[in-house]
């Protein structure tokens, strides 16, 4: 009687990716490499994006914006590397030094002679001669990493209200620096990271919805009062801004950069929105419009997935912590990312009112780039800090070298 023999079926491809998600340092490989593609691309599309517009403004040069966003990320890439390594209670410190630090640098801008406002209305930059900074994007790191810190100092008195004091401080004094200087923009995305870590640390409802409250409150106070933002709330709401001429033409544009890139896109450098459309937003505000028109549906959908990726990583670092400081940190810094990368996107989409946030990783921006780099630096310290990743660092750094031995032949 002949045995009938059994087939095991082969592993499939989910079950391939179920187990590359199980290994101990998987959280660290999606951020760095999501991480890399973005900022990869974002070089890409800086070089392409800005080339009219920075020919027409410096010189002649197309090339100027594109050479001082390299130059950013090579300053940037040794200190993201550094702050990728560093423990936990290396990044307490580190807190307090860059939260203390970015305030600093917000009421710089306050000094009369180092304030900018590099020609965009908002006194944000502060202009230290060869060398252009905008401190509130280094403040959102800062912010995140401060509150983390300050959090997991007082992980067993969270429930009283009073404890939460220091950190609404906090805060508020970001915001008002920040608001102060006409930055509505990075307003709302200092806003997104408030109330990003108040949910972590597990605020009450109520108490949350009142704070919204009068977060939305301030906010419309700030649109009724400025004609500029009047008006572009009135022709998103409208869809005439056309018919207007105080209103920024530049989400029209968009439209039409994104309609016409197809499946495919025009290829790399073949914007024709770039040319004037959408002006001065072509590499920064509206930069995901360009992406659509020289790179298609694929290219859009690309970033899309990559910023997914990010996010994924990002919590899920966040949710298998077992530190309250490390999940604060995780989830504040990927929330912030992520929120801004939504709004943006949805401005280019004209999803949204034109609201002037950078993309992340891709907008045209040295402070941006570099505060990007140093958050997902903070990320791969936190994956790190997972703990079947620490046992698995601390296995591998106790394991010992291996001796050098030599095979002789003995003649035979």
């Amino acid at each position: 009687m002949a045995s009938r023999s059994t087939v095991r079926p082969g592993p499939t491809r989910l079950t391939m990716i179920g187990d590359a998600l199980a290994r101990p340092m998987a959280s660290w490989y999606l951020v760095l490499v999501s991480a890399v593609l973005l900022v990869g691309l974002g070089a890409l599309m800086v070089l392409s994006s800005s080339s009219v517009y920075s020919q027409a403004v410096n010189k002649g040069d197309p090339y100027y914006i594109a050479e001082r966003q390299l130059i950013f990320l090579v300053m940037g890439l040794p200190i993201a590397w550094w702050l990728s390594r560093q423990k936990e209670r290396m990044l307490k410190v580190l807190g307090w030094v860059a939260f203390i630090g970015s305030l600093l640098l917000l009421l710089a801008i306050f000094v009369p002679g180092l304030g900018s406002d590099a020609g965009k209305g908002n006194l944000a930059w502060l202009d230290l001669g060869p060398v252009r900074l905008q401190p509130s994007e280094f403040a959102k790191l800062g912010l995140v990493m401060w509150s983390a810190a300050v959090v997991g100092t007082k992980q067993k008195v969270l429930d009283r209200p009073r404890e939460l004091l220091p950190l609404l401080v906090g805060f508020l004094t970001v915001e008002i620096l920040v608001l102060a200087q006409k930055d509505l923009g990075t307003g709302l995305v200092v806003g997104a990271i408030i109330f990003s870590i108040l949910f972590v640390i597990g605020i009450p409802v109520r108490m949350l919805g009142a704070l919204l409250g009068l977060a939305m409150t301030g906010v419309l106070a700030l649109v009724v009062t400025s004609p500029n933002r009047m008006t572009r709330i009135a022709a998103f709401i409208t869809g005439n801004a056309a018919d207007d001429p105080n209103a920024s033409q530049q989400p029209m544009s968009a439209i039409y950069a994104l309609a016409s890139g197809g499946w495919w896109g025009r290829g790399l450098g073949g914007s024709r929105q770039k040319w004037g459309g959408l002006n001065d937003g072509a590499q920064n505000d509206f930069v995901f419009a360009v992406i659509g028109e020289e790179l298609g549906l694929l290219g859009t959908l690309t970033v899309l997935f990559l910023f997914a990726v990010l996010a994924y990583a990002g919590f899920r670092i966040a949710m298998r912590a077992d530190s309250l400081h490390i999940r604060v940190l995780a989830a504040g810094t990927t929330s912030w990312i992520m929120f801004q990368a939504l709004v943006n996107i949805g401005v280019a989409m004209k999803m949204l009112p034109v609201v002037g946030v950078p993309l992340p990783f891709i907008s045209a921006g040295g402070s941006a780039l570099m505060a990007n780099l140093f958050a997902v630096a903070v990320l791969l310290a936190c994956a790190r800090q997972e703990p079947a990743a620490r046992k698995a660092l601390a296995r591998k750094a106790g394991e010992p070298r291996p001796k050098v031995t030599t095979v002789v032949d003995g003649g035979r």
